[in-house]
Parts: C-alpha cells; sequence; structure tokens
C-alpha cells in the first residue's frame, strides 16, 4: 500500500498525468485508504492494518517515524485553508480525527477517537473530545 503511494508519488512529482491518480484509486478499493499522491509523508510512517479507513488531506504533511491507527482522519476544516502538519515520532490513536491548521509537535500522542482542533505541543498527550492536553506519563509511573 505504502509502495503504491511512493510510487504514484514519485510519478506526480515527475509530471506523469493519468497513472498517479489511478494509483491512488487502486489504494483506495484495495486497501479502503485515501492517501493522495501529494501527500508529503516522511521515512518508517506506519500505517495500522494496512491503512483501513485512514483518510489524509492532499496537502497534508506527515514526519517521520510517524504510527496513524485505523480510522485516523487527518484533514482540513471549513474556513481555513491549512492542513494539519505532523511531526516526527508522533502516534496517532484509532479514530482520531486531526482537523484544520494544526501542528502536532515531534514525539506528541493523540489518544484513540480524539479530535485535534488546536495545536499539541512536543511530547504531550492530547486526548478527549475536543482533545485536551496533558504532559506524557513517565516511564514506570502510576497514574493519578
Amino acid at each position: 500500500m505504502l509502495t503504491v503511494f511512493r510510487f504514484a508519488a514519485w510519478l506526480q512529482r515527475g509530471g506523469v498525468p493519468l497513472l498517479p491518480r489511478f494509483l491512488y484509486a487502486l489504494n483506495r478499493v484495495l486497501f479502503a485508504v485515501v492517501l493522495p499522491p501529494t501527500v508529503r509523508l516522511g521515512k518508517d510512517v506506519r500505517l495500522a492494518y494496512s491503512g483501513l479507513g485512514i483518510v489524509v488531506h492532499a496537502r497534508a504533511v506527515i514526519g517521520d517515524r510517524v504510527r496513524l491507527a485505523q480510522n485516523v482522519t487527518i484533514g482540513g476544516r471549513s474556513g481555513h485553508h491549512a492542513v494539519p502538519v505532523i511531526e516526527d515520532d508522533v502516534e496517532i490513536g484509532a479514530g482520531a480525527c486531526v482537523l484544520g491548521p494544526v501542528t502536532i509537535g515531534r514525539g506528541a500522542r493523540i489518544g484513540a477517537n480524539a479530535v485535534v482542533l488546536h495545536d499539541i505541543p512536543a511530547g504531550m498527550v492530547a486526548v478527549g473530545v475536543p482533545a485536551r492536553v496533558r504532559p506524557a506519563p513517565q516511564a514506570g509511573a502510576m497514574p493519578p
């Protein structure tokens, strides 16, 4: 699935007219993932369950070593031209939505089914609807 995406993106950058669109449609039908060839995708990105149900805006930027669980939406918001920027080493839980002109900082974690509408600082955890920021738990520490 990511191989098909990367090939389509390479063809898109090379100016090939129709084949990238066909490969995008192939990915959508075979893997149920909406990953346009114009998305800027970093190295070692992992999509759970072959990207099942993942939707990514065509102008989104996703950094290196990002993990996306199933049914994640990274998209725009009405009234905003800018779309999400996901920095390196971010984990996004199942069903989460990252919408609008949002930057998710390096090493942040987004909980399952969270709806992120504001920037998340590096190394923080965001949970809830709408998502609220909390510090990441320390290794071995018991939650309150």
